[in-house]
């Protein structure tokens, strides 16, 4: 099959539920699926395999040394393809025994889906799912990792497309992703994390970043938690479709309970890559003033909002020699006053090395504008004590509401990071103690790169005058309170 007829092919599949379900329920029952149907077709291809390297020897061929995965007896997708009653039951139990055979790999990865409840998915329902996967074989030899992987991200995307707001649960924009990634350049060996991976698109870009460099990326190290069930299970399926084993992702609430943890301390990565839920309001706040890992580095935030709660998280699990950051955000964070204190302190402890504004409706189902925060435990000696801020709002492309860069967006972007200079309109460099000083922590990009009908001097004065104002309006009313 070309790339083309493989994920018309999978997409069939999600067809046959239309009308019997809800499109963003697809992915609960689609991807444990294909995912099923793949891994015994390779256990059967290494069997064969195993079976010529033995001269027929079936014993040997069954060895589970010989297979990634181990298929115990009844729990083979030709068992589930026989039975023509009680079909959620038969699928319901391969995919549990296959999980308790394979206790290090595959524990909880076929998620929670109802497959027994006959409202929802009745008989022949199934058999026709059943019998639209069996139509290929998903070997290796057939279907090679790459090419099953290019394929998942493509129902990822299409899941994302159909399902409406549940998509940003999931999918981050893959031009971004490919953006952040470069700024991040990955190295081979090196650990990459993200703290709320969703279905992991974060992660297996740097893999696919170095492959494509031609560098050795089987050794790259890749850790995540993502709080939803089937979403950290759809995003360890989408690492062993692409061939990725060296990976580790926990399911779990990163802010109440951190699931990677070493010698009793959060552990320590790299790189981290991060869309994290923006501007949520369910959240211990209590907890974390007293955080017990230490994470209230700048404070705590307000109850309403936990945007600086992960941005502390993720500091706090930065490598303190070469860890640096890409995550991208809300503009809001720049430059909200209820989190001025917070902001201030992170600017003084010097990590930021980048603002980096990207375009319009680049996440689903929102026209909001985003920015990559880029930040480095240890900046470059020439960058130190500053931050560069890149106004690329219109480097992007719109297509029916739904915006993407071109890779010569991309490499316009990432080539303003690299060169870390004034560009008129465009880019500058600026340092902490004018941040601080004139703008009082404030990160609002329009403040320091000039527009077309602004000049930056203007927006300082008023700026300034605001700030002096605003002092002056609260020590009144502190006067006025306290009766004086």
């Amino acid at each position: 099959m070309t790339q083309q007829e493989l994920e018309k092919y999978l997409w069939g599949a999600a067809t046959a539920l239309r009308g019997t379900i809800d499109a963003g329920d697809y992915k609960q029952y689609i991807f444990p699926l294909l995912f099923f149907k793949r891994i015994c077709d390779v256990y059967d291809e290494e069997f064969q395999l195993a079976l010529t390297e033995s001269d027929g020897d079936l014993e040997y061929a069954a060895f589970a040394e010989n297979h990634r995965f181990v298929i115990p007896d009844s729990a083979h997708w030709k068992d589930v393809r026989e039975t023509t009653t009680n079909v959620g039951m038969a699928i319901q139990h391969a995919m549990r025994e296959i999980e308790k055979a394979n206790p290090d790999t595959l524990e909880g990865i076929f998620g929670d889906a109802s497959w027994t409840n006959k409202n929802r998915l009745s008989d022949a329902t199934l058999i026709n799912l059943i019998e639209h996967f069996s139509q290929q074989v998903l070997s290796l030899a057939n279907v090679a990792d790459d090419k099953l992987g290019n394929a998942y991200e493509y129902l990822i995307k299409e899941f994302a497309d159909d399902s409406g707001h549940t998509a940003a649960e999931f999918y981050t924009n893959r031009t971004v992703v490919k953006l952040m990634t470069k700024i991040m350049d990955p190295q081979p060996g090196e650990s990459v994390y993200d703290p709320t991976c969703g279905s992991g698109g974060l992660l297996l870009n740097c893999a696919l970043h170095l492959k494509e460099e031609g560098k050795e990326y089987r050794n790259l190290k890749l850790y995540g938690q993502e709080i939803n069930l089937i979403t950290s299970a759809i995003a360890r399926m989408n690492m062993f479709m692409h061939g990725i084993e060296e990976f580790k992702i926990v399911r779990g609430d990163t802010l109440a309970e951190p699931g990677l943890l070493e010698n009793d301390q959060l552990k320590t990565f790299n790189v981290i890559l991060a869309n994290p839920p923006y501007s949520i309001k369910s959240w211990n706040r209590d907890a974390f003033v007293n955080d017990p890992w230490g994470r209230n580095l700048w404070g705590t935030p307000p109850q309403g909002c936990a945007d600086y709660a992960f941005q502390q998280h993720i500091q706090k699990s930065l490598d303190t020699n070469n860890g640096r950051f890409a995550i991208l955000w809300p503009h809001g964070i720049l430059f909200r006053d209820a989190e001025a204190e917070m902001r201030r302190n992170m600017i003084k402890d010097d990590v930021i090395e980048a603002v980096i504004g990207v375009g319009p409706n680049l996440f689903y189902n929102s026209p909001m504008e985003a920015m990559i925060l880029v930040g480095n435990n240890n900046k470059p000696a020439d960058r130190k004590g500053k931050i560069l801020f890149v106004d690329g709002k219109n480097d992007v492309v719109q297509n029916k509401g739904q915006a993407h860069l071109t890779n010569e967006n991309i490499e316009k972007l990432y080539q303003s990071f690299v060169a870390f200079e004034n560009v008129e309109g465009y880019s500058k460099v600026v340092s902490n103690d004018e941040i601080l000083d004139k703008f009082s922590g404030n990160l609002n990009i329009s403040f320091y790169v000039k527009t077309e009908n602004v000049k930056t001097e203007n927006i300082s004065e008023i700026y300034t005058d605001w700030l002096v104002k605003s002092e002056s309006l609260k020590t009144n009313i502190e006067k006025l309170l306290n009766g004086n």
